[in-house]
């Protein structure tokens, strides 16, 4: 494919955080935390095991990433009387002149993560104080249209899955999982999990965010086995935004794997059904069951950022190689003579690489884009990988 960036030249790689220890890899973001200014902090999560984060640690920089404070440590998971507490930090943005951050969290019954389709709940922290993420008129037990905690779940999906700030408004993606009659979870397309797609859209008030949520997007479960996971969205133009999601052809390789997306035409508040997203000439294109992420940038573009393969992918694999490309703004589509390879596979490495669970950001000193990502090898006999920053020049 062609390339934006020429012999990969635009492109650097530094260790950002190094793993701790055999069977233990690293997943680690950075993130501003005031509207102006160089502060950033970042977030290590240490995992060895899928969906699992063992612990997490904090460190702040006041250079940009120059030097760093030493970690503080974040409990992310804890016994207690109904079961195993856990919690999965997000990305954090600067919203109405403050730092408003999030993360699901829940209570396993037997430690499974399979039990957070029925137990995890967004929380957010804002002005100080933690909350659980509940909309106008709803409870704890039932904070969103259709979610009932024990019966199904919302949940921000990945750290790509970020947040965007539009005025006065902040707008969520978020995945649901579903319940059927019998109050069994929903899987009509008989793959690992099965989810649909909503935007939360939250507006300070009285000190405080007050919370809907969009219409669920639903996906067609003969097309992509998992239905709609970890949307990603951005502004295009005027009162238009793109929403790019992930499918799955789990269980049915046989199906094309490809990425899917809508349009909102009324600042987000409605979405038009999801289709399979492709190159601007109309061109589709095979992409794994993984998370991607929309990024605006200062200069007015819009970049993508994730995986694309040469054949049909199986499920959640291959997740290489890592790409960068530009979005049209008048169609929200993919522009093919802009990508640029990020990483891939190198010769002699596992065919289990994984180059996803990431999150980029724009530095606000270079205008490069920051590429936080692990070269993460879930291996039988013990999860290995660092976590890198990489710095895109566009």
């Amino acid at each position: 494919m062609p390339s934006l960036l020429a012999a990969q030249s635009g492109i650097t790689r530094t260790l950002h955080r190094a793993a701790p220890g055999p069977g233990v890899a690293v997943w680690s973001f950075a993130y501003y935390t005031q509207a102006k200014g160089l502060h950033l902090r970042s977030i290590e999560q240490r995992i060895s095991r899928s969906d699992t984060i063992d612990v997490a640690y904090a460190r702040e920089s006041a250079d940009n990433g120059r030097t760093w404070s030493e970690p503080v440590k974040l409990i992310t998971g804890e016994k207690r009387s109904a079961g195993m507490w856990r919690k999965h930090l997000r990305a954090g943005i600067v919203h109405d002149g403050g730092l408003i951050e999030f993360w699901n969290e829940g209570v396993l019954a037997s430690d499974d993560p399979l039990e957070g389709l029925r137990q995890w709940a967004i929380h957010y922290r804002a002005q100080g104080k933690n909350r659980q993420l509940i909309a106008d008129g709803f409870t704890a037990a039932n904070p969103l249209p259709g979610v009932y905690q024990g019966k199904n779940c919302a949940m921000v999906g990945d750290q790509a899955c970020a947040p965007v700030a539009d005025g006065k408004r902040i707008l969520v993606p978020i995945e649901l999982t579903l319940f059927d009659e019998a109050g069994k979870l929903y899987n009509p397309g008989g793959g690992y999990t099965y989810h649909d797609a909503a935007v939360l859209i939250g507006e300070r008030k009285s000190g405080q965010y007050r919370w809907h949520m969009t219409k669920p997007l639903k996906g067609d479960p003969a097309k992509s086995t998992r239905g709609l996971v970890e949307p990603t969205i951005v502004k295009l133009q005027g009162r238009r935004w793109l929403m790019v999601l992930r499918g799955s052809n789990d269980r049915k390789p046989e199906l094309p794997s490809h990425r899917w997306y809508s349009i909102s035409e009324d600042d987000g508040e409605s979405w038009r059904p999801a289709t399979t997203w492709t190159f601007t000439d109309g061109e589709k294109f095979f992409s794994p069951s993984a998370c991607s992420q929309l990024l605006q940038h200062s200069s007015g573009k819009i970049f993508w950022l994730g995986n694309i393969t040469a054949e049909n992918p199986r499920g959640n694999r291959p997740r290489y190689p890592f790409w960068i490309g530009e979005v049209d703004r008048a169609t929200g589509l993919l522009r093919k003579d802009s990508l640029g390879k990020i990483d891939d596979r190198q010769p002699g490495e596992d065919e289990l690489l994984m180059l996803s669970n990431f999150l980029a950001r724009e530095d606000r000193e270079t205008k490069e884009i920051v590429l936080h990502l692990s070269r993460l090898f879930p291996l039988a006999a013990g999860w290995k990988g660092d976590a890198f920053d990489f710095r895109i020049k566009v």
